[in-house]
């Protein structure tokens, strides 16, 4: 688990633009990729960022920039992508329980579609034939990540169409003469097991020599990232070795090659992200010590919706006696982003930073409380420039019809 910006530039940054703050490192992101590649040099091997973990216009084009393409799960995403400069052929698109006119849009926007139902496959083979390739997302039935709102690849998880209905999306394929030139599994988050992935390969070895005019095996994302010190990340150079190992083993029948896709999001912008807070109120209560922050779940919802664990340093008091506290928010709900942590000295006007904030941090924010969205901050070349204004009154009237 690195880490790039010290607490003193961290704290001049939040000097600078104000708290609450989102911070990301643009070396970080580099580093997350660069591991990708590196790992997966020798294959044919192409990587989607999932942008749904970060979708800030100036995130999307410096991901660009380092060679990745971008993997959308909204017909917005798509428009935000192709605003960021990605060209169609750039821009996967998965859907999930959609209306078929956001397939329509995304054809004729030209992006790669995957589509996650018999009923949206059927209306894309009556509409489109075979003028048009496109993927499906399969269910393999596995159970994986690290918790059940984040498992996405169960027999019970409503994404993909389940494989034992193969039969169902050949019968389509065959009446509509449906170009399918991807199949696609995602099976969750938090991947730490390399395993998970090989076991999903396997399904597909079954259902893969189904489908003739196949090019494309995309095994999804949810590689798993360090959150607590000791923590380990997926061994992408293992997962690297065990794909390679698996296909060569398995070769597609008539030896036709297939190219591998990933969807890693978090893995790429997690670790950049720094979210810092300013302690409002420092409040005894009994035998606990409430840090009271100038921020709550409307900016950072994972602990709250996920028991998500986020790293807490005290970079105003580094070096102060340590003590026990329960960080909470300033939302009128049960507000708590952890629970007796241990943390260095903490006083009213100290700086907290949350570590790995880059992913599904100010993405899943929102005015609850009718508080304002937090800015933004990307560092690059050693610059921190602001790529998101904090909100202002004004914005919450926005949109309102009086």
């Amino acid at each position: 688990m690195s880490k790039i910006l010290s607490n003193t530039e961290l704290a001049n940054i939040a000097d600078e633009f104000g708290t609450p703050l989102y911070v990301y490192d643009a070396d970080k992101i580099k580093e997350q990729y660069n591991k990708l590649t590196t790992a997966f040099k020798n294959t044919d091997t192409v990587f989607f960022y999932a942008c749904k973990a970060l979708t800030n216009i100036n995130i999307l084009q410096y991901i660009k920039s380092l060679g990745a393409n971008v993997d959308c799960s909204s017909i917005n995403e798509v428009k935000l992508a192709l605003h960021a400069g990605f060209s169609p052929e750039r821009i996967l698109y998965t859907s999930n329980g959609i209306a078929f006119s956001e397939i329509e849009e995304a054809k004729d926007l030209g992006v790669i579609i995957n589509i996650d139902s018999l009923s949206n496959l059927e209306k894309f083979g009556k509409k489109y034939g075979h003028s048009y390739p496109v993927g499906i997302r399969l269910r393999p039935n596995i159970m994986a990540g690290g918790h059940l709102k984040i498992s996405t690849g169960h027999a019970k998880s409503k994404f993909g169409i389940p494989v034992d209905q193969a039969d169902k999306i050949i019968s389509l394929v065959e009446k509509y003469n449906i170009h399918i030139n991807d199949l696609h599994i995602h099976t969750g988050s938090e991947i730490e097991d390399v395993d998970v992935f090989v076991k999903g390969i396997e399904v597909l070895f079954d259902i893969i020599p189904k489908f003739k005019e196949l090019e494309v095996i995309d095994l999804g994302g949810g590689f798993k990232v360090p959150y607590k010190k000791g923590d380990t990340e997926t061994d992408i150079n293992l997962l690297a070795q065990k794909v390679n190992e698996l296909f060569a083993s398995h070769p597609n029948p008539g030896g036709k090659h297939l190219q591998v896709w990933f969807e890693p999001g978090k893995f790429l912008v997690s670790e950049c992200g720094y979210f810092i807070t300013k302690v409002n109120v420092i409040k005894e209560s009994g035998d606990t010590t409430f840090a009271g922050v100038d921020s709550g779940f409307n900016h950072l919802i994972r602990p709250m919706f996920y028991d998500a664990y986020h790293r807490i340093e005290n970079i105003s008091n580094p070096n102060g006696e340590e003590k026990i506290y329960s960080v909470v928010g300033n939302i009128c709900e049960t507000d708590t982003f952890a629970w007796d942590r241990k943390l260095n000295e903490v006083r009213e006007g100290d700086y907290l930073v949350f570590y790995n904030a880059g992913a599904y941090g100010f993405q899943m924010s929102s005015n609850y409380n009718s508080r304002l969205k937090p800015a933004e901050v990307l560092v690059e070349n050693g610059k921190a420039k602001l790529i998101r204004q904090r909100d202002v009154f004004e914005d919450l009237l926005k949109n309102q019809v009086i």
